[in-house]
């Protein structure tokens, strides 16, 4: 048994539980102080490990690089700070629906239409019904993350065209560093006087980008992107999990019936999407990327 859906698995309670703890760094931090240490860590690891050769780039690469680095700062920003007044799990759940539809565009078969209609519903629930938990305002900069994590997979998939290997990832992620540090900068400044918050800022770097990177290229080397976009689905579950275990949120009947209608669509697509013939999947293409 190929041990590829392990790995997804394992990136995506990976992903979730850095966010969680991540969420706890936001009051020494900041929440924007969170995201620009724990891209920037990355950028750096991931630089040094995949040593892109970026002498050889077209201009049309780091075009979409630099565009791509905006999309992973813009969706990074706004998650976390929807996640400052909306539980991790309701926060996932709205922000997926930026990869859901895409591939709802991706597919376009009668079919969506029912996949369109159950995460449609999902997120009315939330939207008609909120709740003292879930405030209406941390709802929309959800939404908006999720447009930028929409434009994060067609940037990817330009950047992945264009750019031999993985090598775009590190410089997509410095951009997306630089667009984060007049924002980010008060807050992780505090690593000057409390170096030690370093420690949690490589965590989260480790759980939230880095693992999931290098679990994900490995088990899409044999993994069909149908299978992966499936089990990726999972995300939004594995927040709430990650969100109760980590932070002690709560999500009521309304939160969770709306997670598992998004999710239900999610998995729903991507299981009728019918896999290209032979080509093997392009590591750098995925249906629901991890979040750099």
């Amino acid at each position: 048994m190929s041990a590829a859906p392990l790995l997804v698995l394992m990136s995506v309670i990976s992903i979730q539980f850095g966010q969680a703890v991540g969420r706890t760094l936001f009051d020494d931090l900041g929440a924007t102080g969170v995201v620009l240490l724990r891209v920037t860590i990355s950028a750096l690891v991931l630089a040094v490990a995949t040593r892109p050769r970026v002498r050889s780039w077209p201009r049309a690469a780091w075009r979409a690089a630099a565009l791509l680095g905006v999309a992973v700062a813009g969706l990074n920003l706004l998650s976390a700070l929807a996640l400052r007044t909306v539980p991790l799990g309701v926060v996932v759940t709205v922000s997926f629906l930026g990869p859901l539809t895409v591939s709802l565009v991706q597919t376009r078969r009668l079919l969506d239409l029912v996949w369109a209609l159950l995460a449609g519903a999902g997120v009315a629930l939330l939207w008609w019904h909120p709740g003292a938990a879930v405030p209406l305002s941390g709802l929309v900069v959800a939404a908006l993350a999720g447009v930028c994590g929409a434009g994060y997979i067609m940037l990817t998939a330009r950047l992945g065209g264009l750019v031999p290997g993985v090598g775009g990832l590190p410089v997509s992620l410095t951009v997306a560093a630089l667009v984060a540090l007049p924002f980010g900068a008060g807050g992780a400044s505090a690593v000057t006087e409390r170096p030690t918050l370093l420690l949690g800022a490589g965590a989260v770097a480790l759980l939230q980008t880095i693992f999931p990177y290098v679990l994900e290229l490995t088990a899409l080397r044999t993994l069909p992107t149908r299978v992966f976009g499936i089990l990726a689905s999972l995300n939004p579950a594995a927040a709430a999990i990650a969100g109760r275990l980590v932070l002690n949120q709560h999500l009521g009947p309304v939160e969770l019936a709306a997670l598992a209608l998004v999710t239900s669509a999610s998995a729903g697509v991507t299981l009728i999407r019918r896999p290209p013939t032979t080509t093997a999947p392009n590591p750098t293409v995925k249906s629901h990327p991890p979040r750099p």
